[in-house]
């Protein structure tokens, strides 16, 4: 006989745990209490929540768990960017990278770049994380035990500003778990419990144009991220297999009919390889492609992992004259700021040393 499978209270909003307390013959009150256990104080131990009585306690320490995650290996840049490495319950790894702003006070935040699956299936040739494969997607109560997880460790720290900013950019191609992102977003973003801002959410997409059209009719005020990285399909299929079922004119389709949609400004997300895509026909392709679109291009110099020797990182001289380039045909563009490239920082990197997949 197979043991039964407890539900994941981080994976129940309000809803969830109402029904759930009806099933357990408790009244409704509870559930407002048990949601503000999970989600507000981010408990991790069942038996932590003192104030439901030791009856239900029982009920829901049969019934039910809290997403377990353990730490595996923490590294710390000499910028102050930390970078997580999870392991799941099943044994699967996960990473997560803390990002630290400390401008004046209005600027200061704690951003946090979070996982939506283990491994992914996407294949994008000069990504750590396509090189190990999909493995599966992951749970809400997953994607927010990120969080709550570096939420205790910077309580841990003495850091007293929690995460206020989650960019679902990590592991993984949120679109294709488009369900229990949306899910964790709400939790997030869910008065009674972190508050997180929706306009300080992104979700980003290497282009899964049906799922993007779909989070388009969600209308929510996300920033959406599309990882373009080429001007042209020729060069896009080169190293992004996704171009071959969702070529450019797909995927700008899709793009417009997000912004027809939402009217929110779209981040291109443009890793710039020496000698690839850095070209000044690059511009003038990328000035065509994204014409009246409403949309600011991430410049990011590639950060170079295992088996892509082929991508060098151009020079910053390079950089700055291509981001030149692209201003003065008229683009909204600008290098992103750099962190933790000196702790396997790029997606995938810390993970795949573990399991031996890089």
């Amino acid at each position: 006989m197979s043991e039964r499978v407890k539900k994941d209270l981080r994976s129940m909003g309000i809803d969830d745990m109402t029904a759930l307390l009806k099933e357990l013959g408790q009244p409704a009150f509870r559930a407002k209490q048990l949601f503000g256990w999970v989600h507000e104080k981010q408990v991790q131990h069942i038996d932590d929540m003192h104030n439901l009585g030791k009856g239900l306690l029982a009920q829901l320490n049969e019934q039910c768990e809290i997403t377990a995650m353990q730490l595996e290996r923490k590294q710390v840049s000499k910028d102050g960017t930390e970078k997580f490495l999870f392991q799941l319950a099943d044994g699967n790894y996960i990473e997560c990278v803390l990002m630290r702003y400390r401008g004046d006070m209005s600027k200061q935040r704690n951003t946090l770049c979070i996982s939506s699956q283990v491994g992914c299936a996407m294949g994008c040739t000069f990504c750590a994380t396509g090189q190990g494969g999909f493995v599966r997607n992951l749970t809400a109560g997953e994607i927010v035990s990120q969080v709550y997880a570096v939420n205790h460790q910077l309580i841990e720290e003495g850091d007293t500003l929690p995460v206020g900013n989650v960019v679902l950019m990590g592991m993984g191609e949120p679109m294709l778990n488009l369900d229990n992102v949306l899910k964790a977003v709400a939790l997030l973003n869910d008065p009674q419990g972190q508050q997180i801002s929706i306009r300080r959410m992104t979700v980003s997409t290497c282009g899964v144009v049906p799922q993007m059209k779909a989070f388009a009719d969600k209308k929510l005020d996300m920033v959406l991220a599309v990882s373009l990285h080429a001007p042209n399909d020729a060069l896009r299929s080169g190293v992004m297999p996704v171009n071959n079922r969702y070529p450019l004119h797909e995927l700008m389709d899709a793009c417009r009919y997000y912004q027809k949609q939402t009217r929110n400004r779209i981040t291109f997300e443009y890793a710039l390889i020496a000698g690839f895509n850095d070209q000044p026909e690059h511009v003038a392709q990328l000035k065509a492609l994204l014409k009246g679109l409403d949309c600011h291009l991430n410049i990011i110099p590639v950060n170079p992992v295992a088996n892509t020797a082929q991508f060098s990182r151009p020079d910053r001289k390079q950089v700055a004259a291509f981001v030149k380039a692209l201003q003065n045909a008229g683009l909204n563009a600008s290098v992103r700021e750099e962190k933790g490239t000196d702790i396997d920082g790029a997606c995938g990197q810390l993970r795949g040393k573990v399991t031996g997949k890089q």
